[in-house]
C-alpha cells in the first residue's frame, strides 16, 4: 500500500491503451489466418497422398512385382557405402536393377529420398506401396475376366471357362491345364495329365519350368526351348490389355497402329513390363482365388525372377542379340512400326502437303504475271 498523495509507480508494461473492439477484430483475423493455413496444409497433404499413391501404381507394373521398395533402396545404399565391393550375388544384382528401374519410372524419387528426413521418407514409401499394391490388384482382377474369355476363344473348351469363377481353372480344366503344362511335357499324354493332377513326384509343376502358354502356338520345341518363347498371342493380349486398353487386346494378329510410338517403344522395351504380364496371366489361368506368392509347388516370385533374368542376364552377345530381336518383335506387335527417321527433306518435298504449297505458289505467280 502506498500512502495517500504518494506518486504511483510507472506502468512497466509500457502499454498504449487500445479499443477492446479493435483488439477482438485483430484476434479474430489472426485465428482465421491460422484456420486458413491449416486448410492449406490439409489440402497440400491430401494432394501429396493422391500424387504418391497414383505414382506408386507404376511400381508393380514397371519396376518389380514383388520386392518391397525399401529393399531396393537399401541395396543401392549398400553399394554406395561399399564402393569397392565387386562380389555381388545374383539377388543383390536383381535388387540394384530394380532400383535403377525405379529411378527411371519415378525420376523424382532419388532426390526426394535425399532431401526428406526419415519420417517423411517412410510416409512417402507407405503411400507409394499403397498405390503399387492397388495397381497389382486391379490388373489381376482385369486379367481374371479377360483371360477366361481369351481361353474360350483360343481353345474352345467344353464347357466354357467362366469369367466370374476361378475354381474350375488350373489343372482341373483341360484348356487351362494344357496352357499351364510345363514345356518339357505334353498335356495330351494321359500319364502326364494324371501325374500333374495327382501331384506325383514324377510330375512336379514348379517355377523351374516354362509354361506352354508362353510359347508361340502354345507349343515348345524341346530341342530348342528358346524358339517361340514369349511369343504367344495370350501374352500379347495381356500386355495390350494392361498397358494400352482392354479393347486393344483383341487386335493381335497384325502389328500395332503406332500411336505415340516414341513413348510406347520405350515402354514396350522394359523387360519388367512383360515379366509382370506373364506372371499375372499364369495366376489368371490358375484356380487361385486370391493373390499369393506360392501356389502348391510353384513360387511366383522366383518365376518372376526367372523371366527377368532371361532378359537381363544373357550369357553372351549372341543371346543378347536374340533378346533385342525379341523386344523389337514385342514393340511391333503392341505399338507398330515407326519410319520417321526415313522422312528426309527430299522425301518430304515429294509429299502432298509440300506439293500443294508449291502448286499454290505457282498459281499465285501466274495470276501476278497475267495482271502485268
Amino acid at each position: 500500500m502506498h500512502a495517500l498523495g504518494s506518486p504511483q509507480p510507472p506502468d512497466v508494461s509500457m502499454r498504449v491503451p487500445t479499443s477492446p473492439r479493435a483488439r477482438a477484430k485483430r484476434q479474430i483475423a489472426s485465428l482465421m489466418s491460422e484456420v486458413e493455413m491449416l486448410k492449406q496444409d490439409k489440402a497440400t497433404k491430401k494432394r501429396n497422398i493422391t500424387y504418391y499413391v497414383s505414382q506408386g501404381r507404376a511400381i508393380r507394373r514397371m519396376v518389380d512385382l514383388y520386392t518391397p521398395i525399401e529393399d531396393l533402396i537399401a541395396e543401392n545404399d549398400r553399394r554406395c557405402e561399399e564402393e569397392n565391393d565387386r562380389d555381388t550375388t545374383p539377388e543383390q544384382d536383381r535388387l540394384q536393377r530394380g532400383y535403377i528401374e525405379l529411378a527411371k519410372a519415378l525420376s523424382w524419387v532419388h532426390d526426394k529420398l535425399a532431401g526428406f528426413d526419415h519420417e517423411e521418407s517412410e510416409d512417402m514409401l507407405r503411400k507409394l506401396k499403397r498405390g503399387a499394391d492397388s495397381a497389382r490388384g486391379d490388373d489381376t482382377g482385369t486379367l481374371k475376366d479377360l483371360v477366361a474369355s481369351w481361353v474360350n476363344m483360343e481353345c474352345c473348351p467344353t464347357p466354357l471357362i467362366r469369367t466370374d469363377d476361378k475354381h474350375h481353372r488350373g489343372f482341373t480344366s483341360d484348356a487351362c491345364g494344357k496352357l499351364l503344362c510345363p514345356a518339357e511335357w505334353r498335356w495330351e499324354d494321359p500319364v502326364v495329365k494324371a501325374g500333374i493332377r495327382d501331384r506325383t513326384t514324377a510330375y512336379i509343376v514348379s517355377e523351374n519350368s516354362w509354361p506352354s502358354f508362353m510359347y508361340e502356338n502354345y507349343e515348345a520345341d524341346t530341342k530348342n526351348l528358346e524358339r517361340g518363347l514369349f511369343r504367344s498371342r495370350l501374352l500379347v493380349m495381356g500386355l495390350k490389355a494392361i498397358f494400352t486398353s482392354p479393347s486393344s487386346a483383341n487386335e493381335v494378329d497384325g502389328e500395332g497402329e503406332g500411336a505415340d510410338i516414341i513413348e510406347n517403344n520405350r515402354r514396350a522395351r522394359r523387360r519388367t513390363d512383360q515379366a509382370k504380364v506373364k506372371t499375372c496371366i499364369r495366376f489368371a489361368l490358375s484356380n487361385l482365388t486370391s493373390w499369393r506368392t506360392v501356389d502348391g509347388d510353384f513360387d511366383y516370385h522366383i518365376f518372376w525372377n526367372n523371366i527377368v533374368d532371361f532378359f537381363e542376364d544373357a550369357p553372351g552377345p549372341a543371346a543378347r542379340a536374340r533378346v533385342n530381336k525379341l523386344l523389337e518383335w514385342w514393340t511391333r506387335k503392341v505399338f507398330g512400326r515407326n519410319h520417321r527417321e526415313d522422312l528426309t527433306p527430299d522425301v518430304i518435298s515429294l509429299m502432298s502437303v509440300n506439293t500443294l504449297a508449291t502448286q499454290r505458289q505457282q498459281m499465285e505467280d501466274a495470276e501476278l504475271d497475267s495482271d502485268c
